[in-house]
């Protein structure tokens, strides 16, 4: 071999190489990766819990308009010693407003039943059988338990209604009469017998 061509094939054996390099180290002045974008840190203040003010237990109706605050200012009025052994009131209906234990203030009934034709003349037996009381009673217990408006209802659409208290004095108090005609007086103040906390309880 001549070394004219030695020296070329040496020469194009450079160029490969040297092409080869270039190729793989690649190309140095290639685009930049994109920049990556910033996060901005929020701005919008937490959302805080917002505090619903409490409300009254219970809603007043037609049949249990009253809260127990008047409820329990009425019985506080009754004369111990004074009024009729037993009513002469003959009614048809009772509606039976039943307030919370716990109840107070603004709270109304949270329950209301109602019975007719001899269940609530059954019921109206069970409050005219219990005694009447001389005094006020001097001696309750600290049970908690509920308070009942029983608003018994005649013929003449007479409106006679009672508290029962089925807890601490356990006190039964004709409260008022609305319409004509029965009662007249109001029966005296007595306790809540066991037969009739027991009748209350049934729904």
């Amino acid at each position: 071999m001549s070394a004219s061509r030695t020296r070329g094939l040496i020469g194009a054996s450079l160029v490969v190489a040297v092409l080869g390099t270039a190729a793989a180290c690649g190309n140095e002045n290639g685009a930049a990766p994109a920049a990556q974008p910033t996060q901005t840190p929020s701005t919008t203040p937490p959302t805080l819990p917002t505090t619903t003010p409490p409300t009254p237990s219970g809603t007043p109706s037609t049949n249990c308009p009253e809260t127990i605050s008047a409820i329990r200012q009425s019985v506080e009025k009754a004369v111990w010693g004074k009024g009729t052994p037993k009513s002469a009131f003959q009614p048809v209906s009772v509606t039976i407003c039943q307030y919370d234990a716990l109840a107070t203030g603004q709270d109304y009934a949270t329950v209301t039943t109602q019975r007719t034709g001899q269940q609530a003349t059954d019921l109206f037996a069970l409050v005219n059988a219990a005694k009447p009381e001389p005094k006020k009673p001097d001696f309750c217990t600290k049970e908690l338990g509920p308070t009942y408006v029983l608003r018994f209802t005649d013929n003449d659409r007479g409106v006679l209604s009672y508290t029962a208290e089925a807890y601490g004095c356990h006190r039964l108090v004709a409260t008022s009469f609305e319409g004509q005609g029965k009662p007249g007086e109001l029966a005296a103040p007595r306790a809540v017998t066991p037969e009739l906390e027991k009748s209350l309880g049934l729904r």
